[in-house]
């Protein structure tokens, strides 16, 4: 689908933006699946107060969608219509650590935070070397991995909301539950700060290594995957319902569900983000068939299908 082309006017209203606007822009090569149609707009900030000028001057009826690095993300194949938001690394993607703080920008690979951290001596950020996503979704979801949570580590956020205007949230404000946080949708995080606790380096990067070596083991890392497909419903675990409904190794398409973790699917080759999608339904109808629980999608959709 080729959507019409806003840029120019959009360009023509905000005569001091700094960042990249690109129209029909592919997302698909933007994801971890690789599957997808393209941004109607695709804006690349160069900064934060140049995404806060963009917001501020941005029509209100157009929706805005921000993505990360797309590892927790299925691009339906229609595209997205409206304003896709990436935030780059090199303008939103810097890491430091100061005393027990580690001050990070929400394009920054949570693996990398966890790096920085461990340099420092600071543990309690060792399950983000566990999540193939940056801060900026790690905030929105909750993200989790190996017995930690961002809610567990996060002393403060920083966010634009769609007039442009700058706020901060506590840990407490930011309103964590599982997977999720109850902050306005529509802010966008540009930045965060989380605490650690001294302690000894080695026992740092031996539970560093343990939480890589638990992610190559038991997750198929190394296919066109997507993370944890659907949340673990209370007192259960999602693969294990999947599993037990039969699904192991199922396909449908170019998708299938991961024969080493079947909580994970898989873009075999020439995957569809409709066969992707279909596929993680036809996968909750059985489960819901087999054991009578409805599996909530973890992993985002967006976009529209095709016509």
């Amino acid at each position: 689908m080729t959507f019409p082309d806003i840029t120019p006017e959009l360009k023509a209203a905000m005569p001091e933006l700094r960042g990249r606007l690109l129209a029909n822009e592919p997302l698909a090569p933007l994801t971890w699946f690789r599957v997808g149609g393209p941004a109607q707009v695709l804006f690349t900030p160069a900064d934060a107060d140049d995404l806060a000028y963009f917001l501020k001057h941005l029509p209100n009826e157009l929706p805005i969608y921000v993505i990360g690095v797309g590892s927790n993300l299925i691009v339906r194949d229609g595209g997205v219509s409206g304003v896709v938001i990436r935030l780059a690394p090199r303008s939103f993607g810097e890491v430091a650590a100061e005393g027990d703080i580690v001050t990070t920008g929400t394009a920054a690979l949570d693996k990398r935070v966890a790096e920085v951290a461990a340099s420092a001596n600071l543990s309690g950020l060792e399950f983000l070397f566990g999540i193939p996503g940056t801060i900026g979704g790690a905030l929105r979801m909750n993200a989790g991995a190996n017995g930690g949570e961002t809610k567990d580590v996060l002393v403060e956020a920083t966010a634009v909301d769609r007039q442009g205007n700058t706020h901060r949230f506590s840990n407490a404000e930011m309103k964590f539950t599982y997977r999720a946080s109850g902050t306005d949708p529509a802010l966008i995080f540009t930045s965060a700060r989380f605490r650690g606790r001294p302690s000894a380096p080695e026992a740092i990067r031996a539970r560093m290594a343990e939480v890589q070596a638990h992610r190559e083991m038991a997750q198929p890392i190394r296919e066109k995957t997507g993370g944890s497909t659907f949340k673990n419903p209370s007192g259960h675990s999602a693969w294990k319902l999947i599993d037990a409904a039969g699904c192991r190794g199922l396909k449908l398409g170019g998708a299938q569900v991961s024969e080493m973790h079947c909580n994970f699917l898989i873009n075999t080759g020439q995957a569809t983000g409709y066969d992707i999608e279909a596929l993680g339904e036809t996968v909750r109808e059985r489960v819901k068939a087999s054991s009578g629980i409805e599996l909530q999608w973890e992993i985002k959709r967006i976009g529209l299908s095709a016509s």
